[in-house]
């Protein structure tokens, strides 16, 4: 299904978050970055990770390390939290989904409020009631 701008923005906001590996750390920091040092393995090229929740913070890090000529690699990943299969389903946008159950919810109230409209009229209610006598006979 196609995201929406919302649905766009609530994924990068809420469920992306961004993985920036290097060799070695930079000399400074931006805020809102938290670091990780990676475990040392023969298969492992980098040595540290950084997390960063924000695209903004992100790049504030990665300009950093283009200035001082480090190699990196970034990788963005869902976050590990319990709001995130609500907020970004697989393969479906949650505007549209929200869209179409509200359309469900109104339709089923007008259909169920005529059904009841018919129920409480004496000659259709007499007429269902001698159907059902007839059917059961």
């Amino acid at each position: 299904m196609q995201l929406t701008r919302f649905d766009r923005w609530l994924r990068e906001r809420f469920v992306h978050e961004t993985h920036i590996y290097t060799l070695r750390p930079p000399v400074e920091i931006p805020a809102g970055i938290r670091h990780e040092l990676m475990p040392e393995t023969a298969a492992s090229k980098y040595r540290h990770r950084f997390i960063a929740r924000r695209s903004k913070h992100a790049d504030a890090l990665i300009t950093r390390l283009k200035d001082d000529n480090q190699m990196f690699t970034t990788r963005v990943v869902e976050r590990k939290a319990w709001f995130v299969p609500f907020l970004a389903p697989k393969d479906k946008s949650l505007t549209w989904w929200i869209a179409w159950k509200i359309v469900a919810m109104v339709a089923a109230f007008f259909i169920l409020a005529w059904l009841k409209s018919l129920w409480d009229n004496p000659q259709v209610r007499a007429n269902l009631i001698d159907a059902m006598k007839l059917l059961k006979n």
